[in-house]
């Protein structure tokens, strides 16, 4: 099984975050696992908190909504709009820190991500660009820890992908 890295680089110039991760499955797995809800549950939220679903309607023009949940019971909610969406090749969003009922949360930076998935041999080659209004508001998910908890995220994703890459082949 090969370990795979997540690098993020910082580009200030372009106020914008770039993020390059191999998974060690083919495309449609690895997007299932970033589109469909019972998936991301599992793993979007870096270890001890969790992500919840509460509504997702995965289609231009819908949103997912969805809160992590940290051990001493803390909620953070988010919402995710879908902008546009090339099924298996990309998608993109605009995400924001949000309440329990999806109203956007502006004291906290919204972000606009732009998601690729490529094959690669046996493998699925996963391109982030992340975009700020501000270089102060980038700065300011970095120091949320945002570094740390994707890349933990992206290691839960590692485990779920393996699980169900040995159901499939089972």
């Amino acid at each position: 099984m090969k370990t795979n890295v997540t690098d993020i680089q910082k580009d200030v110039a372009q106020k914008k975050l770039e993020i390059t991760r191999a998974f060690n499955a083919p495309v449609q797995m690895v997007w299932s696992a970033w589109t469909d809800p019972k998936l991301l549950d599992q793993w979007w939220a870096p270890k001890p908190y969790q992500a919840k679903t509460k509504s997702m309607d995965f289609k231009e023009g819908g949103a997912w909504h969805y809160c992590m949940v940290g051990p001493e019971g803390d909620v953070h909610w988010c919402r995710a709009d879908y902008l546009r969406i090339d099924f298996q090749n990309y998608y993109t969003l605009k995400d924001a820190f949000c309440d329990e009922n999806g109203i956007k949360n502006t004291a906290h930076p919204s972000m606009h991500w732009k998601n690729t998935f490529h094959k690669v041999k046996d493998s699925t080659k996963v391109h982030i660009e992340i975009t700020f209004a501000k270089v102060e508001d980038m700065e300011k998910i970095i120091e949320m820890g945002f570094k740390e908890g994707f890349t933990a995220a992206h290691t839960n994703l590692d485990e779920l992908l393996a699980k169900t890459n040995l159901i499939h082949n089972a």
